[in-house]
């Protein structure tokens, strides 16, 4: 039994996702572009579109696929189980021209709404019970909302830049958007998959931290940083004062906390990247 898996073909989603898939131990130097296809063991990856990848998956073409919270649910896979995978972040925002007068969603009754989104589109407005004109565009939507070519505009916000240089505001925040690999449930070739991409993922988000402190502050370590289960503590060589403890640790609570074990008296503190996690 095999699974079909579609990766992004371009762009920085593409990059991402390669990067992680070559951290959870996968070959990709046979993706090289749209069309391409990598079988590794028991999967067949191959480069697409996400819009058709997501097509693909909806018919039952693919098992999975590496793909962004807009374009799941533009085709209304929200339902298939799916795992974050923390990069690719935006907003989905509802913006129109600074100097149109509107401050909401409901001040677009009857207006021209330009979107690559129109599906999601619609089932926004219908929700709140505008009556709108969705017209599905590709390309720079806020060059076309600042033409005059649409009163408003359906897309994705990084950094906010584009919409400041073409003198747009955000009327609403639709939703946060992110990279997800979606997949079908109870794929059994997929398992392995994701148990290793979730690995790596939570290797990302925490440290693996050795150091030095006075045996006598041992419970005070144990209280501040409790580790997956307790701390590894190991005894120095010619050292009855010192022991070396080691534990794993969110990246957040390491910096938040750092002063903490400084003043425990830790000393040669090394903290490092795990390439793969499992609790």
């Amino acid at each position: 039994m095999s699974a079909r898996v579609g990766v992004p073909s371009k762009g920085r989603l593409r990059d991402e996702c390669l990067s992680l898939l070559t951290s959870a131990g996968y070959t990709t130097g046979m993706l090289h572009g749209a069309g391409s296809i990598a079988t590794v063991g028991p999967l067949e990856m191959i480069e697409m579109r996400p819009r058709d990848a997501a097509a693909a998956l909806a018919a039952g073409q693919l098992d999975a696929a590496f793909l962004a919270t807009d374009i799941i649910a533009e085709s209304e896979l929200e339902d298939l189980p799916a795992l974050p995978l923390g990069f690719s972040r935006s907003d989905l925002v509802l913006a129109s021209r600074d100097d149109d007068g509107r401050t909401g969603a409901a001040d677009l009754h009857g207006a021209v709404v330009a979107t690559h989104l129109p599906r999601l589109t619609e089932r926004f407005f219908a929700g709140k019970g505008i009556d709108v004109t969705v017209v599905a565009m590709g390309g720079s939507l806020e060059g076309v909302c600042a033409a005059g070519l649409a009163d408003a505009i359906v897309d994705l916000r990084e950094t906010g830049t584009s919409l400041m240089t073409n003198r747009l505001r955000v009327l609403e925040v639709i939703r946060p958007c992110e990279a997800l690999f979606v997949h079908r449930p109870d794929v059994a070739p997929l398992y392995d998959l994701i148990l290793r991409v979730d690995a790596v993922l939570s290797a990302r988000r925490h440290r693996y931290v050795m150091l030095h402190v006075p045996r006598e502050r041992l419970d005070d370590l144990r209280a501040v940083f409790p580790g997956l289960a307790s701390p590894t503590v190991l005894p120095l060589a010619g050292r009855d004062d010192l022991v070396a403890v080691h534990f794993v640790v969110r990246n957040g609570d390491l910096w938040a906390r750092l002063g903490d074990l400084r003043a425990m008296g830790a000393t040669g503190i090394v903290a490092l990247t795990p390439q793969a996690l499992l609790p």
